[in-house]
């Protein structure tokens, strides 16, 4: 008699049970696709310069790969042009008015204010640094030690430097030992921090080395004399910068040849404008314009477009933490002000692609030493429809720092000490003033008609409306945004001491015969006596 097999419910069960959760894990697979790897490029000092972009006497292969590969950005921002308070911004996604002591340069790193790079490793990223991250100032953790605010640091590898005073820090080849040091089950993120182009230079260097002409440049700023001494430091600072985007390159080509570029977000810019007069330090056009490239090609939708939105350096954390899956809830940062470039990915259009985006806010507090009582410049500013507004709140100080003690707002360059001279000559002579003199309480620029920002319009009839309407608007969003200075409250910024013993109390320490040290200007810079 044939054998009649009864089936076990309990087998049964087992395998239905099985089997559902073999679809439930495909789906969660599905749903949750492989988070990418993150190389983050910043060059220090280096402004909206590149051939992507049209510069003529700049060639940027990297960072116009990673431009025509992904989005290049035409009205990306830093709110402030100054080492240290540019990076606190990028590292945590706040404005330096709502960053406390972060808001100054040569700062202590409130402990409250945590990075990026911090809240990618405590989830398990693998995260790494070469160069400059955050500085100069101090950021250590409760216990007193340094914090790896941007990453562990990978600076074995050395190269000889191009140029003298050139960083001999092999950027490459310390990402290929990050690359080789990586874990293969997690993702990693990268800081590349570039020294250059930094100053010093080696003078000539763009032309003696770099092969540069000096008929290269196609336009000197209306700022600066136009002759052979600036044409020289321009081509010094444009050779600096492709010595950065070498680097870049050669990343990008380590990651092509490992199969991990296509998984990988690259994200190319400058910490601010050029390290010139009227540039670093300040608030106009060319001081707060950054060069923006970001590559991602399982991220972005249409890859090669141009984006006229404006954006700053507030959107890079929410933008890190979005790709990443994270919140600044999830990973116990402060509360983000900027906004993720998530929606910018993933449209297919150029050109103006968010509406919102249509302002960015700028301004400063004390970006270096040398003034009475360690005080700064403070300033607001807003860039909206082509114009930008200014407001200066003490304008009875020196804008570059006190002459007395150098103009330490101002590093040293061949470029300054020219105009110093015309200065020296003529205390009306305009290059002078336009660079280290006095300045009005208000500013208003036609970006379109004046991008070097030479012809102040605040006092014009014809743009009473335009400049009152813009002033509404900034102190409306920076009131928004708890800026202590909207309150009466501006004082604070001056208030918190200076991280350096070495600057601080700088002014009242060489009145009084000190020499204290200020490498970064030329002992030349120093006038001999004040300036009435």
């Amino acid at each position: 008699m044939k054998r009649v097999r009864i089936p076990n419910p309990m087998k049964r069960k087992t395998a239905i049970l099985l089997g559902l959760a073999i679809l439930a894990a495909a789906v969660a697979g599905a749903a949750e696709p492989k988070r990418p790897n993150i190389l983050f490029a910043i060059a220090d000092d280096w402004g909206a310069q590149a051939s992507a972009y049209g510069t003529a006497w700049i060639k940027t292969p990297g960072f116009d790969r990673v431009a025509h590969e992904g989005l290049l950005f035409k009205n990306a921002y830093t709110p402030v042009a100054k080492c240290a308070p540019s990076r606190a911004i990028v590292l945590t996604g706040r404005h330096a008015w709502q960053l406390e002591e972060a808001g100054n340069h040569i700062a202590y790193f409130p402990i409250k204010f945590k990075s990026w790079p911090e809240a990618l490793a405590e989830k398990g990223w693998f995260v790494g640094i070469t160069g400059k991250g955050w500085g100069p100032g101090i950021a250590n953790d409760a216990t007193g030690k340094p914090r790896q605010i941007a990453g562990r640091p990978f600076n074995r590898r050395t190269t000889p430097a191009p140029a003298k005073s050139m960083s001999n820090n092999d950027y490459a080849a310390n990402f290929t030992d990050f690359l080789d040091a990586a874990p293969k089950d997690a993702p990693w993120c990268f800081w590349y921090g570039a020294a250059e182009p930094h100053r010093a230079y080696e003078f000539q260097a763009g032309v003696k080395k770099g092969g540069k002409k000096l008929s290269d440049i196609t336009h000197v700023p209306a700022y600066w004399p136009d002759n052979e001494t600036v044409r020289h430091d321009m081509l010094d600072y444009a050779f600096e910068v492709e010595h950065a985007d070498k680097h870049l390159a050669r990343m990008l080509d380590d990651l092509e040849r490992r199969g991990l570029l296509e998984n990988t977000i690259v994200i190319a810019t400058g910490d601010h404008g050029m390290p010139f007069p009227r540039v670093k330090g300040y608030t106009y056009l060319e001081c707060n314009h950054v060069p923006l490239a970001i590559r991602w090609p399982t991220g972005i939708a249409k890859p090669g477009r141009v984006i006229d939105d404006f954006v700053d350096f507030t959107d890079i954390a929410p933008t890190v933490l979005d790709v990443a899956g994270l919140t600044s809830t999830s990973t116990g940062m402060a509360a983000i002000t900027g906004r993720s470039w998530r929606e910018i990915f993933s449209s297919t259009e150029s050109g103006r692609v968010v509406a919102a985006r249509d302002h960015v806010l700028i301004g400063k507090e004390r970006t270096d030493a040398g003034r009475p009582n360690d005080a700064g410049y403070p300033i607001r500013g807003i860039i909206r429809d082509g114009f930008l507004y200014l407001r200066n709140y003490e304008p009875s100080r020196w804008p570059a720092g006190n002459p007395e003690t150098g103009y330490l707002d101002t590093d040293g360059s061949p470029t300054k000490t020219l105009i110093l001279e015309l200065g020296r000559q003529n205390r009306a002579d305009k290059y002078w003033t336009q660079n280290f003199g006095m300045r009005p309480d208000e500013e208003l620029y036609d970006l379109s008609r004046d991008p070097d920002c030479v012809r102040n319009l605040a006092a014009s009839p014809e743009h009473h409306q335009r400049r009152a309407a813009l002033e509404r608007q900034m102190i409306d969003k920076l009131k928004a945004q708890n800026d202590p200075r909207m309150f009466g409250q501006g004082e604070v910024f001056d208030r918190y001491p200076i991280a350096q013993d070495a600057s601080r109390g700088f002014y009242e320490r060489y009145m009084r015969g000190e020499k204290p040290k200020a490498g970064w200007v030329n002992e030349s810079d120093f006038e001999k006596e004040p300036i009435k």
